[in-house]
């Protein structure tokens, strides 16, 4: 019998019974959308926090100045700590060994003002290093300048979201913006950030496109906080040669801190990149229960493949003895009922992509994370069927061309 005739016969037994067919898939269906609408959404996660932790700078160590109540505020100055300060930032460059670049930034609430728009901002006050540190390449224009912080240049960069406030038309760049009471002229936009939707770490939760950059030597100049107690600048940004010594680098950060502040606890340290490796931890956990759920699903198909496989074969015993006594090798009678299970199978995965990718598009469009479907996943997704056909269908293959043809002749 040729391959083509073997093929279909095996189509033949799964068409005449759809509903049992539809029926049996279902397992793989689920399994195979599950699995890809679990590797969508780990592959989402890892983009989203691979952006995040990419504004942060992985081989970036970041100083906080924390938020203190009023009274522990006193308290602190009151123990000769007038915390994060530009001398900090001096003492970390000259000290630390490792210190490649060390950025401080302040910031302060306030509001832009363009014509007749308005919109809030977080105003950043940032020396030339921080250029250096992030990269930081405008979408528009060009970022600020060594000579406009020496020389308490007036000039700023929009974030995004600000530059879309502002000029939802006209392009920002050489205009004059107001920032609280003070004029400014804008001399870049920035390409959009990711957003920070929670806390990582130590750095709370804000949205990047809403900031505008100023030079720290304008912003200390031009604009005072409205507690005459609170730090001089409000983030230490260092950056280290190497990764590797971020653990060390950030120990010896800590104690100069420590030793400045008079061990007062008014500042937070974080090393964004142990926060990614915590985070991928996290991720391969949540990975590994999916997978598990997604297996199970998987298993369970199989096994109802293989059950419904034995009855087929039960069932058509009578067809077998007939085939085999009219000349139908063992090979070719495993063959037929082999490609019934895979076919089978194979079904169900076709339909568990489509779950699968609907699913992912769902997600998507409806919850706060992005998806993304990987045509590897489609393919892994699609050989797990296969290959729970294969496993599942052999045994009930091999029993029906194992059947002894003169009993099953007399089968009733």
């Amino acid at each position: 019998m040729e391959r083509r005739d073997m093929l279909r016969l095996g189509l033949d037994g799964l068409s005449q019974h759809r509903l049992r067919s539809v029926l049996t898939t279902l397992g793989i269906i689920f399994g195979v959308g599950a699995v890809i609408a679990m590797l969508a959404i780990g592959e989402g996660a890892k983009r989203e926090a691979l952006e995040k932790f990419r504004v942060l700078g992985v081989n970036n160590i970041i100083v906080r100045d924390r938020k203190l109540t009023e009274k522990e505020l006193e308290e602190a100055r009151a123990r000769f700590s007038s915390g994060l300060s530009l001398a900090d930032a001096e003492a970390i460059r000259r000290i630390v060994p490792g210190a490649v670049h060390v950025a401080p930034q302040a910031e302060l609430d306030v509001e832009a003002k363009h014509g007749d728009r308005a919109t809030k901002i977080t105003l950043v006050g940032v020396s030339h290093a921080f250029k250096e540190i992030f990269q930081s390449v405008p979408a528009s224009g060009e970022f600020l300048w060594r000579d406009q912080h020496d020389r308490e240049v007036r000039v700023c960069v929009l974030g995004a979201e600000v530059a879309r406030s502002l000029f939802p038309i006209e392009d920002p760049v050489g205009r004059q913006v107001k920032l609280d009471d003070q004029w400014f002229e804008v001399v870049g936009t920035m390409a959009n950030k990711a957003l920070f939707t929670e806390t990582v770490g130590e750095l709370a939760a804000r949205n990047l496109n809403q900031d505008v950059y100023i030079p720290l030597s304008a912003f200390l100049r031009r604009f005072s906080k409205e507690n005459p107690l609170a730090s001089q600048i409000d983030q230490l940004t260092v950056q280290v040669e190497d990764s590797e010594r971020l653990p060390e680098v950030a120990a010896v950060i800590r104690r100069v801190l420590q030793r400045r502040h008079h061990q007062n606890a008014d500042f937070d340290l974080v090393i964004p990149f142990e926060l990614l490796k915590q985070e991928e931890r996290e991720r391969r956990i949540y990975n590994m229960v999916l997978g598990s759920i997604a297996a199970i699903s998987l298993l369970v198909g199989g096994i109802g493949i293989m059950n419904i496989m034995l009855a087929t074969v039960l069932e058509r015993t009578r067809e077998i003895g007939i085939r085999r006594a009219m000349g139908a090798k063992q090979r070719e009678i495993l063959i037929q009922f082999l490609i019934e299970a895979v076919g089978l199978s194979l079904a169900g995965g076709l339909a568990g992509i489509l779950l699968g990718v609907g699913m992912a598009v769902i997600i998507d469009a409806i919850a706060e994370f992005k998806t993304i479907i990987s045509p590897l996943a489609v393919v892994l997704a699609f050989s797990l069927s296969g290959a729970v056909g294969v496993a599942s269908g052999t045994f009930p293959a091999r029993r029906a061309a194992l059947v002894n043809p003169i009993d099953a002749l007399r089968y009733e």
